[in-house]
């Protein structure tokens, strides 16, 4: 092998090992953000479920409000949460496929929650309801709130008749799972009602006052839940691509080593070869 490719080589190493250096980077970043992503995770995860099971008896409870009553669906609005940035594994794309499975041909209107999904809905042609939540990372609970009002008031004057939301559910920093939510109508509960559970002035009239409320705080759990998620797939990405970076600067190691060897052999045959003439 030529000093050409011995040189290639040895500058294969080097951008392989910067790779390495940059993807250790990007896993130490991820961990020491996901406690606090975690922490935030299962606090919106206790409000996220107890307004789950909070919520549908009111459908249950005999008065029609405009947010129980099933009507003709004419035209969806998917709720999509993404990520940020890229560098995920499957995590973006996984939920692209399920949204999109998910929208198929209906009319619909998309609200991309982060960066990714505000860059994939509107690249592929999607009527986008809104852009101002291009960033899970920095989302809080006013923001979700106000989400939820404007979902409420469309949803109130007729311009969607169902609201879903896509996002993910983090079992654990190694299993992350797609999935989705029906948020409008609320749906009825399974169970029996419980006749001694009273609304006043109405079930209607109570559901009226906070499904915008309640809107929000599902919105804000699965943006949590998804972030925490985004984040534990960055880190299990970003600590393959280390291991596998290893392994190929070792490999590489090992060519550039046999390289060298026979360059020298070569070297050291044609001073011999000289030297007999």
């Amino acid at each position: 092998m030529g000093a050409n490719n011995i040189k290639k080589l040895k500058n294969r190493i080097k951008s392989v090992s910067s790779t390495r250096h940059l993807t250790k980077a990007m896993e130490i970043v991820a961990a020491s953000k996901l406690k606090a992503a975690t922490i935030a995770m299962e606090n919106g995860r206790s409000y996220f479920y107890a307004m789950q099971d909070a919520i549908p008896p009111l459908a249950a409870a005999g008065d029609a409000s405009i947010y129980t009553t099933v009507r003709e669906v004419k035209r969806s609005c998917f709720v999509v949460i993404a990520g940020d940035r890229g560098l995920a594994g499957g995590y973006n794309n996984n939920i692209f496929k399920l949204a999109v499975t998910a929208i198929g041909k209906r009319k619909c209107v998309v609200l991309p929650i982060g960066k990714k999904s505000l860059d994939y809905f509107s690249g592929k042609g999607y009527d986008i309801l809104s852009s101002s939540f291009s960033s899970v990372e920095r989302i809080a609970l006013p923001e979700c709130a106000r989400m939820g009002r404007q979902l409420a008031e469309f949803y109130a004057r007729g311009e969607i008749d169902e609201v879903i939301v896509v996002y993910t559910v983090n079992h654990n920093i190694l299993s992350q799972e797609p999935t989705m939510v029906t948020l409008l109508p609320i749906q009825k509960s399974s169970e029996v009602r419980d006749e001694s559970v009273l609304f006043e002035p109405s079930a209607a009239a109570v559901a009226d006052a906070v499904i915008p409320d309640y809107l929000g705080g599902m919105l804000y759990g699965a943006v949590k839940e998804s972030f925490a998620s985004e984040l534990a797939a960055r880190r299990m990405a970003m600590d393959s691509a280390y291991k596998n970076a290893g392994e190929m600067i070792d490999q590489l190691n090992l060519e550039y080593n046999r390289a060298r060897q026979g360059a020298i052999t070569q070297e050291l045959t044609e001073i011999i070869g000289g030297t007999v003439e």
